[in-house]
């Protein structure tokens, strides 16, 4: 039975909810003699975690029955019966509990953006879902929510506007390049697989994915040099080459390999976008922490 609870948690979902942290390593408040900002961050995003897995065992509660005559999705633990429904529901009213019960406790503007985080999912499953563009906005702001959480259990200092900007673009970009993927694998049987995609074509997805990239690499760089949280001398500009091959990258996934039906499954396996996402980590230390400390520039100041 746990297997079952926590296949239906969606553990490869959870990664998702470390935007919660890019306010305490973006306001650069990683400090080892000030453990408290991480310590809550941490505490947030595990918060995080128990709500969205909350809503997964809501939605697969709700839809059991059209996922019993769904050819993949009847072997999820609650439509295969290895998980009931009365224990679903009672793991996911603990979840709820947990989660709100710390998120007050952690900050009032955090509970505020949890429980719009999910009221806004209850919609999106039963209504929002189905309107085209709209449906991918709706997602995006997931990210968005998650980001903004983050930033209400520290004391904010540096955190620049600029990423949220870059973070609703990208998750525009994702969510884009996710429909794409899932109309070209899908074929004929895509709209029955998620009717929404009737709304969508490749044309227009191409168009989208365009738009959002091109905008996210815009954004991102402007970001770099004009926020005025970040060194002096511009050296945060190093990380725009890794931003570019994250974005290039997925969007050879989508359009070469044909992937992208599950970005959360494709960052897991793919080694390019591993390896980026690690090398762009390791720059961001190395620029906000380890640069100031010992007092070097890699970038003319001015």
């Amino acid at each position: 039975m746990m297997t079952a609870l926590l296949k239906t948690m969606r553990p490869r979902q959870w990664p998702k909810n470390a935007f919660v942290l890019a306010a305490v390593i973006f306001d650069r408040q990683l400090s080892l003699t000030d453990p408290q900002p991480l310590v809550r961050s941490l505490t947030g995003m595990l918060l995080f975690i128990l709500l969205s897995s909350a809503i997964y065992l809501i939605n697969d509660i709700a839809d059991v029955e059209a996922d019993r005559m769904h050819p993949k999705k009847r072997f999820r633990p609650i439509a295969a019966g290895t998980l009931s429904v009365p224990t679903a529901i009672i793991a996911a009213v603990i979840f709820v509990l947990i989660a709100f019960v710390g998120a007050y406790f952690l900050s009032p503007d955090f509970f505020i953006l949890a429980l719009l985080y999910l009221l806004i999912n209850l919609a999106y499953s039963n209504w929002l879902k189905h309107i085209p563009i709209l449906d991918v906005l709706v997602l995006a702001s997931f990210y968005v929510l998650r980001v903004g959480a983050g930033v209400t259990i520290i004391q904010v200092q540096r955190f620049s506007p600029w990423l949220y900007v870059v973070t609703t673009l990208l998750a525009l970009y994702i969510g884009f390049g996710k429909r794409r993927a899932e109309i070209t694998l899908m074929h004929e049987g895509a709209n029955a697989h998620r009717p929404v995609l009737q709304g969508y074509n490749l044309p227009l997805l191409d168009q989208l994915i365009t738009i959002v990239s091109s905008s996210t690499i815009l954004t991102y760089s402007l970001y770099t040099f004009s926020a005025p949280n970040l060194p002096t001398n511009h050296s945060m500009m190093l990380t725009i080459p890794f931003v570019l091959y994250g974005v290039f990258r997925y969007l050879y996934l989508i359009q070469v390999k044909q992937e992208g039906g599950a970005p959360e499954e494709l960052i897991l396996r793919d080694r390019p976008l591993q390896l980026t996402i690690v090398f762009y980590g390791m720059a961001i230390f190395i620029i906000f922490y380890l640069l100031p400390h010992f007092n070097l520039s890699v970038l003319p100041q001015g």
